[in-house]
């Protein structure tokens, strides 16, 4: 176990008027020790420092360390350092020690469900991602092929570069170089209406989905979203306490009726690239969504979480860019195009309601880390963003592809894979008799990772079948990954 060095003062409880200074410092340390603050392995603050910090003498600190020392609890000699021990004297008699963590109030009792608000009881678990197996993991880009060298370059230049200024932080809506460049680029590449003005930078979609609700809904008030939709959307929708009306999708879209928009506050929809099915909203879905959003004075959120990928067609606008009348909150992250742990999105608000966002941000996590956005500024004014772009649509259209083939050689009268138009992952429908949760446990014994589209369904679905990511797979782990769910979906569909 490497040693740990505490940098830091130590903050000891206060001091008894009758217990003696040397005792007290014996008994503080010990207990530091005792319940994991001061962990093994942990440098001790030298009995100099301790001397000076509460303004003893260096005599009593000493006396109170050969004390610990002599039992055990540290190690070291004086001059050299003095270290917490790595097996404790408890450890030595298997007594069981308190844990640091664990918290006991004045009555005994621990924090239970009736302090937690409404709020709190709604929250959903939203699972981060994991790259447990390589084929066929969703959402996730090709993170092997990232940059990495070039953007350290980058990140390393503007460090030698740092001003105080960069050091102090920026305007509550991001910073506006990055604003400016992620303006310009919406325009040229998804047809967005904007400028920068209307551009605030958050840390993704799930914040910008967040600000929106709290901002523009009460609890209790009524929004409609895709069904099968995503998960993320939903989970923020329900802990906040709105009626979430769900919509069919179809081979065009969102399926919009007077009945199901009528008193929605909020539409949620992700028309480049329905999310999890895959298709694209048409021309005419997309006039008629902005016509009931206008009558029912509703609002639009808009999740282009991936369409930048597109494999075949020509590129979609965005519904944003349709939009005349300010109905639509256009959102997008850095997280599909460059890699997931970048925390960085941006959100284009209607111009009269940029106030309103910035104030949200100054009282919540004020801007987004501003280093991260000068590196992401200079990546795309650069060029860098639009050539990983290009390489990566080639990329991502070879592995369709070889997805397409294996699966027609391989999971024919298993299951039937979408050939999509857009993103980083497809969808394949069960043939009937094929239970989809059995089917996910059989490709997990074989290293194999997919997610049944039942989990996106509120109610019972039409048609069961599963969500294969593709994008993080290279060709030959794609093939693997095929065989092996075939042999799966096989086993499944054997058993009574």
């Amino acid at each position: 176990m490497p040693k740990r060095v505490t940098a830091f003062e130590l903050m000891l409880p206060a001091r008894e008027p009758e217990t003696p200074v040397y005792r007290w410092i014996y008994a503080a340390l010990r207990t530091e020790i005792l319940e994991g603050r001061l962990r093994p392995g942990s440098r001790l603050p030298s009995s100099r420092d301790l001397a000076s910090q509460y303004r003893l003498s260096r005599g009593t600190i000493i006396t109170a360390f050969e004390q610990l020392k002599w039992e055990g609890y540290i190690e070291g000699t004086i001059g050299s350092g003095s270290y917490v021990s790595k097996v404790l004297p408890e450890q030595l008699l298997n007594v069981t020690t308190a844990r640091a963590e664990v918290h006991t109030f004045r009555n005994g009792a621990r924090r239970t469900q009736r302090n937690l608000s409404e709020y709190a009881r709604r929250l959903r678990w939203f699972p981060p991602l994991e790259l447990r197996t390589r084929a066929f993991l969703p959402n996730v880009p090709a993170l092997d092929l990232f940059p990495t060298t070039l953007w350290a370059q980058i990140a390393a230049r503007r460090f030698r570069m740092a001003t105080a200024t960069l050091l102090l932080g920026c305007d509550p809506l991001g910073y506006q170089p990055l604003r400016e460049a992620i303006a310009e680029y919406l325009r040229i590449s998804r047809g967005v209406r904007c400028s920068f003005e209307q551009v605030v930078i958050v840390s993704g979609v799930q914040e910008a989905l967040d600000l929106t609700v709290r901002l523009f809904l009460n609890p209790g008030d009524r929004l409609c979203m895709e069904n099968p939709g995503y998960i993320g959307a939903s989970c923020v929708f329900e802990a906040f306490g709105a009626q979430v009306v769900p919509a069919p999708v179809d081979d065009d879209g969102m399926v919009l009726g007077n009945r199901s928009v009528r008193g929605a506050r909020l539409i949620y929809v992700t028309p480049g690239h329905q999310f999890p099915l895959g298709v694209t909203m048409s021309l005419a879905r997309r006039l008629h969504l902005l016509e009931l959003a206008e009558k029912s004075d509703a609002l639009i959120f808009e999740d282009d979480y991936d369409s930048e990928y597109r494999y075949s067609r020509r590129p979609v606008p965005a519904l944003q860019g349709l939009d005349r009348a300010g109905r639509v909150l256009y959102a997008g992250t850095f997280g599909k195009t460059l890699f997931p742990s970048l925390r960085l999105g941006y959100l284009v608000v209607p111009t009269d309601l940029v106030s309103v966002f910035q104030r949200a941000k100054a009282v919540t996590n004020r801007h987004a880390p501003l280093l991260d956005q000068v590196v992401l500024c200079d990546f795309i004014s650069e060029g860098h963003f639009g050539r990983h772009l290009r390489r990566m649509r080639e990329v991502y259209s070879e592995r369709l592809s070889v997805l397409l083939e294996s699966a027609r050689q391989k999971l024919d009268g298993l299951l039937e894979v979408s050939n999509i138009e857009a993103g980083l992952q497809t969808v394949g429908w069960f043939d009937a008799g094929i239970d989809d949760e059995a089917a996910v446990k059989a490709a997990a014994a074989r290293q194999v990772q997919v997610v049944p589209l039942s989990r996106y369904d509120r109610g019972q679905p039409k048609r069961k079948g599963l969500l294969l990511g593709f994008a993080a797979s290279i060709p030959n782990e794609i093939r693997r990954g095929v065989r092996e769910l075939a042999i799966a979906l096989e086993d499944v569909r054997k058993r009574p």
